[in-house]
């Protein structure tokens, strides 16, 4: 492997100017699971890592009506938040499953989504729940929606000189439900097949007859019984990940189902469009038309999750079959 000097500097201006100093011979680094990877294969060859480490204050998680996320916060922190995992479940689900424990103590969230790989696991919860980025270069600073942050696989809208310095994402409607699903081949350590998420806000939180969620029922009974109790999706999101050069949002099955009665009928025209909409290909984790299958059934199920988690939040929601 080559030599590198690593530098970690103690100030946001500290590594600006060293970012301006060194140009393309720099790579910033955070938790570092991906960079060193790439190092070791050689896919990438710089001649300094500067280290976001030495920062203070870039390792907080905060809320105040909104939640934000800083560079140096690791997978392990986010699925230790209680906060998160009521409010931004998604997320939870995304980390839960991501690598090993020691992987997830040392990767951070904004050093995963940097790295813009396809299989990338938080960026579909991240997509569903509306996260905007925070790009500050040494002499500016921007902000804008995830969804416009990837440009391709492992390329993003990041100019030289500029880092991601904070993820922000606006707090849920009321009643609202998010659900990640990782489909791969075995339970640990593996990348996604394909990574589904979904979001539903609802126009209320209970129902008439709650024991209709029972564990026993599939989601065609639960949501046949449904469409009787009116209730509205006043917000619906799908994001993919592994369905596309990039991890993307599926706005037009989103339009759909935006502001209409819940039903078996419109579930099911949604994620028929959200499998028309994605563009997998063929890899040796996965067909194409396997991945679109998949699609077309994660939905219905991470929909029906995040029904179950708005009307019965206190319980953790079985993986229904259709």
């Amino acid at each position: 492997m080559k030599r590198f000097d690593y530098l970690i500097p103690k100030t946001m201006d500290e590594l600006f100017s060293l970012l301006s100093q060194y140009g393309e011979k720099a790579v910033v680094i955070a938790g570092g699971t991906d960079v060193m990877v790439m190092i070791k294969k050689n896919e990438i060859s710089p001649d300094i890592l500067i280290s976001l480490n030495g920062i203070q204050g870039l390792d907080e998680i905060k809320f105040n009506g909104a939640l934000k996320i800083g560079p140096l916060v690791t997978h392990r922190m986010i699925e230790k938040s209680n906060l998160i995992r009521k409010q931004f479940s998604a997320l939870s689900d995304a980390v839960d499953v991501l690598g090993s424990i020691q992987i997830r103590n040392v990767g951070t969230i904004a050093g995963n989504i940097c790295n813009a790989a396809p299989s990338c696991d938080t960026a579909p919860p991240l997509l569903v729940l509306d996260a905007q980025l925070k790009l500050k270069s040494l002499k500016s600073e921007r902000i804008i929606p995830i969804h416009q942050f990837f440009t391709g696989p492992g390329e993003t809208v990041l100019q030289r000189g500029e880092i991601l310095t904070e993820i922000y994402i606006p707090k849920p409607l009321p009643n609202t439900g998010s659900s990640y699903w990782k489909h791969q081949r075995r339970q640990a350590l593996d990348l996604p097949i394909v990574g589904i998420a979904v979001l539903i806000s609802l126009n209320r939180s209970t129902i008439s007859s709650p024991e209709i969620l029972s564990p026993e029922k599939n989601i065609s009974t639960i949501l046949q019984h449904l469409e009787k109790e009116d209730l509205i999706c006043k917000e619906f999101r799908i994001a993919l990940g592994v369905a596309a050069p990039t991890p993307i949002r599926m706005f037009r099955a989103e339009e759909l189902i935006r502001g209409q009665k819940l039903s078996k009928v419109l579930i099911e025209e949604v994620s028929q469009i959200a499998m028309k909409e994605s563009q997998p290909r063929d890899t040796m984790r996965g067909e194409a038309w396997y991945r679109r299958e998949m699609i077309g059934v994660y939905v219905k199920r991470m929909a029906m999750r995040c029904i179950e988690r708005i009307l019965r939040p206190e319980e953790v929601p079985p993986i229904r079959q259709w």
